[in-house]
């Protein structure tokens, strides 16, 4: 049997009539489910408002995704141009600018934006620190053909000028919102003055916080909360004053109002820091009691609250106060969490309880195969690790350097993979594995750019350095047969032409290359005058003039100065390269532009007359010149 379909349209004929039905050809299935809408509609135009949510959601969006990072070149060790990774914050701003202009563009009536939008614009520049282009815009918004501000405007302004420091511009904003004479007709509100009284307690200038409640008590005080007092309390344990908050705390009571959670995690806090941990657990059994009392279960500590007593039973090492707080938490209805997991493991690390803190340590690992939350990151297998070196215990070290990789979560920093490796070998040398820890000292001689004698791998490697013994040595010391230290500079300089000096306005980007290979460069003015040496290290800008970059006038020596004098002074100034000028033209260490340049003389001229030259040896620290290390990262170590 066939089916036939009804026709679709109808005939305009106006005669009336039976009709054939009109037989059409039968649709593909597949043609109709794989149309993206029904066949026959036109997708709707996203309306102005949808557009604008849109917009403002892309602002937010580019705010919190804004990247500050740069990094090095890895292809090219020890090189310290920064190149950025993203946007940082002057891009961001610009990002966020072009997409609002390209909406204005589309929008109708003249292209103005809401209130929301620009709002959310004025947060971005606040949060990316530029607050004068977030003055250029308020000014914008509230002028005639502007989209107008409100109390969120405000806010926000005043926010950014708190973290500016610009507090004068921030008190007479202020006081034209209190006269009522503001664009806008905000009201002066606890909400609006807490961004502003916020950012300076952040800055830790309790004076003029102090000086805003004061000012504007009445209008804080009016909704009897207890935020404006917990915004006070974090700013005297941001100070050098952190006990202040328990005066805050007897303002509460005074006024009559009930202190909240926060409250008392802040005056144990402030507790913790002065030392005081007596009156943190009084705090802990009071925040307790009331809890029980008033049946408020939000009165009961949280995992903010025992994860600040951990930290203080850590530093004062009672390991009975560390395990009460971990038993009390574990048999508690209380939601533990990574941060709470790893207090407890470095307070029994603090305590000296490493079989105490490998039972938590596994917990938390059996927990994470269903949790993923709760996987640790690698500050705590570092923890762990500087615990496990000292014994010796190799194999454990070695565990855990390997399963940091695939079981931590989170970036491994560069720092953390060198601390790994220095960790390893003091457990090595610990255990007599002298072999094991020379080849960890070379791979960590040649991966660090410095270390001091005195920190941790400092001391080990001196340690590896007595026991390996002077034929076996990786920082043997190398003397310069070529060179005599009493001989005058001028004979082993390099004539300042063969330097290749650059101009001195000359753009970063444009010379780039060059500093692939030489350290430092010297440079020069319009009349062949040496003004300055910018030096490979300080290379971050590369739309920015060379003689901006470099460090002031440059190091010059008279012809006449003995060698060991002038390595000296490079050693001591921390430079790479001084200026050679005429004797007689000036004092040792000064610089006149009337002073014509003869040549120059680097620490990259010193490592040439070495058998095993490394182009990337820096500032090496020794007592005498006439001995040098056989490589570069361990002769910066010293």
């Amino acid at each position: 049997m066939m089916l036939i379909r009804p026709p679709r349209f109808l005939s305009p004929s106006p005669a009336p009539g039976p009709r054939e039905p009109r037989l059409r050809r039968p649709v593909d299935a597949s043609r109709i489910f794989s149309s993206p809408r029904p066949p026959g509609r036109r997708p709707r135009a996203a309306s102005p408002a949808t557009d604008l949510r849109r917009l403002t959601a892309r602002i937010v969006d580019l705010t919190r995704r804004r990247q500050l990072a740069q990094v090095r070149l890895s292809c090219l060790p020890h090189t310290l141009f920064l190149w950025p990774l993203g946007l940082d914050s002057a891009g961001v701003v610009a990002q966020i600018m072009e997409e609002v202009e390209a909406a204005r563009r589309r929008a109708r009536g003249g292209g103005v934006l809401n209130t929301i939008v620009m709002n959310a614009v004025l947060d971005a520049c606040v949060r990316c620190g530029d607050v004068d282009r977030a003055l250029r815009h308020f000014e914008e918004m509230r002028g005639p053909r502007g989209c107008g501000v409100d109390g969120v405007s405000y806010g926000i302004l005043l926010k950014g000028l708190g973290i500016a420091r610009r507090i004068d511009e921030a008190f007479e904003i202020l006081e034209s919102i209190e006269k009522d004479s503001s664009i806008g007709s905000p009201r002066l509100s606890p909400h609006l003055i807490c961004g502003f009284l916020n950012a300076l307690i952040e800055a830790g200038d309790m004076r003029r916080a102090n000086a805003l409640v004061a000012r504007f008590r009445k209008v804080l005080y009016e909704g009897h909360s207890v935020l404006l007092y917990n915004l006070l309390m974090k700013g005297y344990i941001k100070s050098n004053f952190p006990l202040g908050a328990l005066t805050v705390k007897d303002e509460i009571l005074r006024q009559g109002l009930k202190p909240d959670r926060l409250t008392y995690n802040t005056i144990i806090s402030a507790c913790v820091k002065s030392a005081e941990i007596d009156k943190a657990i009084q705090f802990l059994e009071d925040m307790k009691e009331e809890a029980n009392r008033e049946s408020n279960p939000e009165l009961l500590p949280d995992a903010v609250t025992y994860t600040t007593l951990l930290k203080g039973f850590g530093n004062s090492r009672d390991l009975y106060s560390v395990l009460k707080i971990v038993v009390e938490m574990k048999s508690s209805l209380l939601s533990i969490d990574r941060t709470a997991y790893t207090a407890m493991i470095d307070a029994l690390l603090a305590c000296g309880s490493i079989d105490g803190a490998l039972c938590i340590f596994g917990d938390i690992i059996k927990q994470a195969g269903n949790n993923k939350d709760l996987r640790p990151k690698p500050h705590l297998y570092l923890s762990i690790m500087r615990a496990f070196a000292p014994r010796g215990d190799v194999d454990m070290v070695m565990r855990l350097s390997k399963r940091m990789w695939p079981d931590s979560v989170g970036f491994i920093s560069r720092a953390a993979k060198e601390e790994a490796h220095e960790l390893l070998m003091e457990a090595a040398i610990n255990n007599n594995q002298i072999d094991l820890a020379r080849g960890l000292l070379r791979r960590i001689v040649n991966e660090k750019e410095y270390f001091s004698w005195t920190s941790r791998v400092g001391l080990v490697a001196v340690k590896v350095e007595s026991l390996s013994g002077f034929t076996n040595s990786l920082l043997r010391p190398h003397v310069f047969p070529q060179i005599i230290l009493d001989d005058p500079v001028e004979k082993y300089m390099v004539s300042f032409q063969e330097s290749r000096p650059l101009p001195a306005d000359i753009i970063l980007r444009k010379v780039v290359m060059r500093f692939l290979k030489d350290r430092a460069v010297p440079l020069v003015d319009d009349w062949g005058s040496c003004v300055g040496i910018v030096h490979r290290d300080d290379c971050t800008k590369l739309d920015a003039p060379l003689l901006s970059m470099s460090r002031g006038p440059p190091l010059c020596v008279p012809t006449s100065t003995t060698v060991e004098h002038v390595i000296d002074l490079l050693l001591r100034e921390k430079s790479e390269m001084v200026v050679v000028v005429k004797s007689g033209n000036m004092y040792e260490g000064s610089y006149t532009s009337s002073s014509r340049p003869l040549g120059v003389f680097s620490l990259a001229i010193l490592w040439s007359f070495i058998g095993d030259y490394s182009s990337d040896i820096q500032d090496p620290d020794f007592s005498r010149v006439t001995t040098l290390k056989q490589n570069a990262e361990a002769c910066n170590c010293s």
